[in-house]
């Protein structure tokens, strides 16, 4: 899954904060309470006047030997000037720092004149002393006191650690890694495991200090109170400012789900889903659009995504299906090292790169319907195949990743039963020591992370109540797993990972390799030197530029699977009429991911739908979505059906329906199928029957069935999951680009035999691996032999022969491998005597 829950229940629970005040009182978090006494007063100067609220903020930092400057803020309930004065005293408290020796002790008051406005600042100045040599930092808490406003929150000084060896920017990650895991205590060493949720942890942002957690994550549809470019950046860096409160003062690494965009903040740009980007078949392409995604991404302060997914989709009733490049490890390969190219870039540490992540480690696209966790059909299931099969379906992306410098690697929820010894003994991946340590880290030599994904080591049997147990972290962590995504139970996992070592099954070894990885990462993106949010190109998301990057990616994503009688490009002249419900719904044609974890129907973001994209360039349109509205005198019909929204195991086909998000109103949504649902199916034959030239497109995650309606179609597109820029279908519908995008996956013939993959002995899908028809223009000798087989052996009603299939998606593979004479031979092969 991917930083989100596994079950409706989960997701629905999955925001509270935990349960740490009997123990807040401990380490450095006391050093920034107010003392009993404190609070008692502040209690009594609330109730005297609580229309006046006094705040610092919660750290300043200062340089060993300048002077500290701690802020206060004065505020008014209605904003308005002080009706009477307000005083307030102040003190250095006892923390790490010495008195005298560190920095000047000091006291005093601070005066708020009556009629002081709303808002206004004082300040309060420490002196630090400089010392001889290097240190970690030392804390100075400032103990604030008024009879006359509310104190809101504690304040503390932070003199930064300096001079020592891992702050030297100068010295080698290698170096800097082993100087600093040498500092650390194994509290601190499992603090850097542990990742902890965003919104379990804002409305006590101490704990992270208080466990010097390594990491924070936005679940999906986790944003900040204000979702904005500033709103995030904000609240990271708040995040960010308690980590650095800490002695060692090792920066948080912030991570989310950018699959196919920043899909978490509102404005943002959207790209196609995976398996529309595998459509492109252009690498190049992928690189500069997952880069653009990067952008944005770092620039509202994360600096890592849980992206590329690089599994194979061997079956398209997984509601993962679109998370997929397609169904052949060659096409996962090649774009997966692309997509992590891009968001990496030359450089982590740049303002434009992100650390990738290849998911879902392994084979999670491989497992076998009936097998899903719980009531998923698929996902999260077990993989039944060979070491052979996994070795040469399911690696192969994971290989092409590692080459390209690929920083993290997630296992997968799934779990692999080798069908070598026999079927009845499956592995979760989180506990497989086998492929983490032996396949990823021992042969492969993988040196970044493993982080599991959203409480994943709590399926490790034996299932327990109070997850996770011991047995499940001691077993994950000795099977390779570096960082926990534990959401909620981010502190249950740290005291027992702690007891675990201390009572020796996990060894302090196998925490120093974790917690180095780790801080290679963090070092490599530059984080201990800029900590906290460039926001040098906020201005970027959402922009021209960047939506018109999404918009080729688009229009390189449309599939024409038919084209009878030149049905396509229209002319912008003539009369077009609109009908279905995917034709102007941005939640429908982003899907999951955007918005919220599962997606919506409706207004997610900002964006351009498919019918705006055709309003925009033709003169005459007509929209009726259910087609109600009279068709006569259209030149032609667009009709725009598919699929609603859905993520993971409420995509499975047969799974459970979701009903959780605020738009869906508790209504529980479609069931999922490979089928067009019926209302779709009967759209499209009442609008094909009363306008001579008829045009289907389909937005969804996976092929829908409609080989009954195929006879009366005259062209037949595949949109997949365009995201925000629709205008881009329209730009092929059109003629300003051409139609070049190739299916990434095999279009099957009946929804009852829906599990049909290139390379299968009895290959008979309605539109094979590899196709795609064209509207002119020709890109090379290949791709003219190709679509010339095409528009030879297609049958308008019945699709494509299997003879044909087979030539054509084995031709596909061959170019996908680089070896175009033999994808050559093989059309040659195919090609009708006659010539047609």
């Amino acid at each position: 899954m991917s930083a989100s829950p596994g079950t409706a229940q989960q997701h629905l629970h999955t925001r509270r904060v935990p349960a740490l005040l009997a123990t807040a009182a401990l380490a450095l978090t006391t050093l920034l309470l107010p003392t009993p006494a404190t609070q008692a007063n502040q209690a009594a100067s609330a109730a005297a006047d609580s229309e006046l609220v006094i705040s610092a903020g919660p750290v300043a930092f200062v340089d060993d030997g300048d002077t500290a400057t701690v802020t206060l803020t004065v505020r008014a309930a209605d904003d308005g000037a002080l009706a009477e004065p307000v005083s307030v005293d102040w003190r250095t408290g006892s923390g790490t720092a010495t008195a005298d020796a560190d920095y000047a002790a000091g006291s005093g008051t601070i005066e708020f004149a009556a009629g002081t406005p709303s808002g206004t600042e004082r300040s309060i100045r420490i002196p630090t002393r400089e010392s001889d040599g290097g240190e970690t930092a030392e804390t100075v808490p400032v103990v604030l006191e008024s009879r006359d406003a509310e104190v809101s929150g504690a304040s503390a000084v932070v003199v930064r650690a300096h001079d020592l060896p891992y702050l030297d920017p100068r010295l080698s990650t290698k170096r800097r890694v082993a100087d600093l895991v040498n500092r650390m205590t194994l509290e601190e060493k499992v603090g850097q495991m542990t990742q902890a949720e965003r919104g379990s942890v804002a409305g006590d942002p101490a704990v992270i200090t208080e466990l010097g957690l390594g990491s924070v994550l936005s679940g999906g549809g986790s944003p900040p109170a204000e979702n904005t470019p500033e709103g995030w950046a904000d609240a990271i860096d708040g995040f960010q400012t308690q980590a650095l409160a800490t002695r060692l003062q090792i920066p948080l690494i912030y991570g989310v789900d950018s699959v196919h965009g920043h899909g978490n903040l509102n404005g943002a740009t959207i790209l196609p889903h995976n398996i529309g980007l595998g459509a492109t078949r252009d690498p190049l392409l992928v690189a500069r659009a997952e880069r653009m995604v990067a952008t944005e991404t770092r620039a509202t302060g994360i600096p890592w995504t849980f992206a590329p997914c690089v599994c194979v989709a061997r079956d398209d009733r997984w509601g993962r299906t679109y998370e997929s490049f397609g169904e052949h490890p060659a096409l996962a390969s090649v774009l997966g090292a692309a997509a992590v190219a891009g968001f990496q870039g030359t450089r982590l540490d740049s303002s434009k790169s992100v650390l990738a992540t290849a998911k879902h480690f392994a084979a999670d696209g491989d497992t076998a319907y009936g097998t899903g966790e719980g009531d998923y059909t698929v996902d999260q299931g077990i993989t039944e195949q060979s070491r052979d099969h996994v070795e040469a379906v399911d690696l192969p992306p994971y290989v092409a990743a590692l080459a390209v410098g690929v920083g993290s690697v997630m296992p997968s929820f799934s779990s692999i039963d080798w069908t070598d010894d026999g079927l009845g003994n499956p592995v979760k991946m989180h506990a497989n020591d086998e492929l983490i340590n032996g396949w990823l880290k021992d042969d492969h030599e993988f040196d970044g992370f493993v982080i599991s994904d959203w409480q994943g080591i709590h399926q490790i049997p034996p299932l327990a109540s109070d997850s996770p147990t011991t047995a499940q972290i001691v077993t994950s962590v000795n099977a390779g797993i570096d960082m926990f995504m534990e959401p909620s139970q981010f502190e249950r996992f740290h005291t027992r990972l702690v007891a675990a070592v201390q009572d020796g099954q996990v060894t302090e070894e196998r925490i120093d390799d974790a917690v180095s990885r780790i801080l290679a990462a963090k070092f490599e993106l530059g984080l201990f030197e800029e900590p906290f949010a460039d926001r040098s190109h906020a201005d970027e998301i959402g922009s021209a530029e960047h939506r018109a990057i999404a918009r080729k990616a688009v229009a390189e994503s449309q599939v024409l699977l038919k084209n009878s009688r030149r049905a396509l490009p229209l002319d912008e002249d003539e009369s077009v009429y609109v009908a279905g419900r995917n034709a102007d719904n941005l939640g429908n044609q982003a899907g999951g991911w955007t918005g919220t974890w599962q997606g919506f129907s409706g207004d997610v973001t900002e964006g351009t739908t498919i019918l705006e994209g055709i309003q925009a360039v033709a003169d005459d349109v007509t929209f009726s979505e259910d087609a109600s509205a009279p068709t006569d005198g259209a030149d032609v019909g667009v009709v725009v059906v598919g699929e609603t929204p859905y993520a993971e195991g409420f995509g499975d086909v047969g799974g459970p329906e979701w009903a959780y998000d605020p738009a869906d109103g508790g209504v529980f949504r479609e069931e999922k199928s490979m089928s067009l649902q019926p209302g779709d199916a009967e759209l499209v034959e009442r609008v094909c029957a009363e306008i001579k030239t008829c045009v289907v497109l389909v937005v969804s995650g996976r092929p829908q069935v409609l080989t009954e309606q195929l006879g009366s179609i005259d062209a037949l597109v595949a949109s997949w999951l365009p995201g925000t820029e629709g205008a881009g279908v329209a730009d092929v519908l059109f003629g300003d680009r051409r139609f070049t995008g190739r299916l990434p996956v095999s279009w099957p013939r009946s929804a009852d035999d829906p599990v049909v993959n290139v390379g299968d002995a009895d290959y008979d899908p309605l539109f094979p691996f590899g196709w795609g028809m064209s509207t002119g223009g020709r890109t090379s000798h290949l791709d003219d032999q190709r679509i010339a087989l095409q528009d030879a052996v297609l049958d308008p009603v019945n699709g494509v022969p299997p003879a044909a299939s087979k030539a054509i998606a084995r031709s596909d593979v061959a170019q996908l491998e680089g070896r175009e004479a033999v994808a050559g031979r093989i059309l040659n092969a195919a090609a009708p005597e006659d010539g047609h």
